[in-house]
């Protein structure tokens, strides 16, 4: 499960990695956390890819309450096609979530002494890469409109296993 990540590169950089036409300003952040606004890549409807900002903790078009996004943060990949939660975005709604890392958390110590130790995950070269990840508008009943995303999981490769049992697409 991703839970934190952050996202450091300058605007040109992330401009130049995701193919867009015009940098956006953004600020460096470390310690991005769920229910925030964070920076997504999407095509919009002019077919061109763009930066925009939506919370992370996706909201189904369908819910009654905003507050269901802070339990879906994370998509797991092989039921995303099936779950109510994430069917309409899987088939609609796919972006990617520019990072230049995330942290997991690595259970340390034996027996009843264990505790979690963050663990900083990254690119071998310290460069930019995206987490795939599926987005949702949601209209309040007064009208207000709330984009929101998620980040899609998979089982942990080889690398990260000894710290995670999931890790971003």
């Amino acid at each position: 499960m991703c839970g934190r990540y952050e996202l450091h590169s300058h605007p040109a950089a992330i401009a130049l990695a995701f193919g867009l036409a015009h940098p956006r300003s953004l600020h460096p952040r470390f310690n991005i956390a769920p229910m925030t606004e964070v920076p997504v890549v999407r095509v919009n409807a002019s077919g061109e890819r763009e930066l925009t900002t939506m919370r992370w903790g996706l909201v189904p078009r369908w819910a009654k309450d905003p507050a269901i996004g802070a339990k879906l943060i994370n998509a797991r990949g092989e039921t995303i096609a099936e779950k109510p939660s994430f069917r309409m975005a899987y088939r609609r709604h796919r972006c990617l979530l520019p990072a230049d890392g995330f942290y997991e958390w690595m259970a340390v110590g034996s027996g009843g002494a264990t505790h979690k130790q963050p663990v900083h995950v990254g690119m071998k070269d310290g460069g930019i890469f995206g987490f795939a990840g599926l987005y949702e508008r949601w209209l309040s009943p007064e009208g207000d409109v709330l984009d929101t995303c998620t980040i899609v999981t998979t089982a942990a490769n080889g690398l990260l296993r000894p710290v995670h049992d999931r890790m971003p697409v």
